[in-house]
């Protein structure tokens, strides 16, 4: 049957095909659980590096730079790719990438070196672009129109149980094996990263494995023509809709927000006069920060079918941008948890931002996404800036920057947000 939405858009779902779509998402949801927990990983990985080279807040966040940097390299070649290919194919492709990404961090455990590190964060995120780029626009159209932004936080809920774990992970096979090591050489410290990572390449080259073996649904394409349309070129560029190329600023900002949050966590944490806790403890706080995305997510689920997806947004990123300016404002533990709150608020924005950038995008989604995931760069670009200014200014108040990140997300949800022009829509298909 077909069913529309306020919007106008289409989606074709047959009855018999929705147990199908069913089981397709469950499988997919493994791919955003695996990038979430890799890209939470960096949290933890960062002071340990920072410890093992001697690194100061901009350096140490160069490995942010380095993994989020490569969603800019890598976003709209793998846009091509799934043009070429198909989506299935550039997933299996992507954990491929992925897993070589994570076995080149034991050449660089072996011989202790930071510039290898960073080279295999490039290769792992490369991959990770490839999966987002093809997982996040098929998620939305396994199903009817008017809650795919409700399924794609429903997956992003998966991402961010990623994210809650990895930081317990770290602690206990990182950080916790770094303290015991700090009598010990530079190499036999950075040792207790290749097990882990390890063992984490041969789960994704078994997940690749599994995804290549299944059949999953064929995505097609509906028009639905609006005046601004023509026949032989309904859509034009990705850059003739506004509310793609502000949604590609509106991830830019929140990734580069939640991602600064995040890597700063920990150290922020240390500090006397915020909690005064190790580093190993401090990490077990910042999974409530990933986790504090995933219960709101879980949340979100519910909620988007309620509330409209840019209204939602936009209040989120007030929350967000009033606990952000209360922890620089206050000390001791109720700073500390006023940031820890934010990621609770984070929760919908990524995949709400994402669904509202590609809708109506048609067989221009494809391209709309590339430019999308390519905006996540800005996990690469706000951590390190605001590591110059906490060198500068120090840690306390350098989260200056994501408020002002989270101010253009609160424009986005409520006004950038809406769609003009032509619409073209995907659909799933058996």
């Amino acid at each position: 049957m077909a069913l529309g939405s306020a919007s106008g858009q289409t989606v074709s779902v047959s009855e018999s095909g929705s147990a199908h779509y069913g089981r397709a998402l469950a499988i997919v949801t493994t791919l955003f659980f695996m990038w979430g927990f890799l890209t939470s990983l960096n949290d933890t990985l960062i002071p340990h590096l920072m410890q093992i080279f001697d690194l100061n807040y901009t350096k140490g966040m160069l490995v942010q730079l380095a993994f989020f940097g490569s969603y800019f390299i890598f976003a709209l070649p793998s846009g091509k790719l799934i043009e070429a290919i198909g989506y299935k194919r550039t997933m299996v492709v992507g954990l491929g990438v992925m897993a070589l990404g994570v076995f080149l961090f034991l050449p660089a455990a072996s011989i202790a070196s930071y510039p290898l590190f960073l080279s295999a964060q490039i290769v792992l995120a490369g991959g990770v672009t490839a999966l987002q780029v093809a997982a996040n626009p098929y998620v939305t159209v396994l199903g009817p129109a008017q809650t795919a932004s409700s399924r794609l936080n429903m997956t992003q809920a998966f991402n961010s149980l990623g994210t809650t774990l990895a930081p317990y992970f770290g602690g206990a096979v990182i950080l916790a094996g770094a303290e015991a090591l700090a009598h010990m050489t530079r190499q036999q410290q950075a040792a207790s990263v290749k097990m882990p990572y390890a063992g984490i390449g041969i789960v994704l080259l078994v997940l690749a494995a599994a995804i290549g073996l299944i059949t999953l649904p064929r995505i097609q394409t509906t028009q639905e023509f609006r005046p601004s349309g023509n026949a032989a070129n309904p859509l034009g560029s990705i850059w003739e809709h506004h509310h793609v190329w502000l949604g590609a600023i509106g991830i830019f900002t929140y990734v580069g927000a939640e991602v600064a949050i995040g890597s700063f966590l920990i150290k922020y944490m240390e500090q006397p006069n915020i909690g005064n806790l190790s580093a190993a403890t401090a990490s077990k706080y910042v999974a409530l920060y990933w986790g504090g995305a995933m219960v709101g997510r879980f949340i979100g689920v519910g909620a988007l079918r309620r509330i409209p997806t840019g209204r939602a947004v936009g209040i989120c990123a007030i929350v967000a941008c009033l606990l952000v300016a209360i922890s620089m404002m206050t000390s001791g533990h109720f700073a500390m948890w006023s940031l820890l709150l934010v990621g609770l608020f984070n929760s919908i924005m990524f995949p709400s931002i994402f669904t509202l950038g590609i809708a109506h995008m048609g067989p221009l989604t494809g391209k709309a996404s590339g430019l999308l995931v390519q905006a996540i760069v800005g996990g690469a670009i706000i951590p390190v800036v605001q590591g110059v200014i906490a060198d500068k200014v120090g840690i306390h108040h350098c989260f200056v920057l994501p408020l002002l990140c989270y101010l253009f997300v609160i424009y986005y949800g409520f006004i950038g947000s809406r769609p003009t022009g032509t619409s073209v829509d995907l659909v799933a298909t058996d």
